[in-house]
């Protein structure tokens, strides 16, 4: 679908979803946790009758907890700075992300398809899930609670671009915005543009520019 108001396209792809100091770069934008709502306690709810029926156990609950703990958006970050200094693996990176961060050590545990889309002068790749939190988790870990959000997930699709402002990123009107709805089986990652001035920098360096907004396109990398 193309959004012709706002220069951009829509991939929606396979629309089958699953069941739902110094500050941290990866912070969330949104505000401060709420009462959990419906989905939160029926997600807790059936989580203790999967165990009291012992279809699952506590320890197989936590062993997936810590999982999900050490998937964290500094991942990403190093996976992002590794594509920038090797043109090599981001050749790979982009013709089979899911190969990819299993040939970088990343446990791609949920076992869904990664597609990574690379930023470019001429395009600008938002990534959303329109109808759940499909979410690149084995990357980037958890999805922040905006990402989940009915706003979000509705606007990415019909005004990208004023969206994308709130987030502090203007997108050139010449520039085309692509949209792409993750889901159950497949699941997008961003690659961005590298920033000027960091051709010295160290892979340590230029995973600190790259942060979990980026890697989903709501921002471009810092500047150095």
């Amino acid at each position: 679908m193309t959004n012709a108001h706002e220069t951009g396209t829509v991939d929606h792809g396979d629309h089958t979803h699953g069941t739902p100091g110094a500050p941290d770069p990866h912070a969330p934008i949104e505000t401060a946790a709420e009462e959990p709502d419906y989905f939160d306690v029926l997600h807790q709810a059936i989580r203790e009758l999967l165990v009291d029926k012992g279809l699952i156990t506590a320890d197989e609950v936590r062993a997936m907890v810590e999982t999900l703990d050490a998937h964290r958006p500094a991942l990403g970050s190093a996976l992002v700075a590794r594509a920038w200094t090797d043109p090599d693996f981001k050749e790979r990176l982009l013709a089979d992300g899911t190969a990819a961060i299993e040939e970088f050590g990343i446990d791609n545990y949920d076992g869904t398809r990664l597609i990574v889309l690379e930023q470019t002068p001429e395009v600008h790749n938002l990534v959303v899930c329109t109808l759940c939190s499909c979410y690149p988790r084995p990357v980037l870990g958890l999805p922040p609670d905006w990402y989940k959000s009915r706003p979000y997930r509705a606007r990415a699709v019909r005004e990208p671009r004023a969206l994308l402002r709130e987030f502090g990123t203007d997108v050139p009107q010449d520039v085309t915005i692509r949209v792409h709805d993750s889901n159950a089986n497949m699941r997008y990652l961003v690659l961005p543009m590298r920033p000027a001035g960091t051709e010295g920098l160290s892979e340590e360096e230029l995973a600190a520019l790259v942060t979990r907004d980026t890697m989903i396109g709501v921002t471009t990398p810092r500047s150095p």
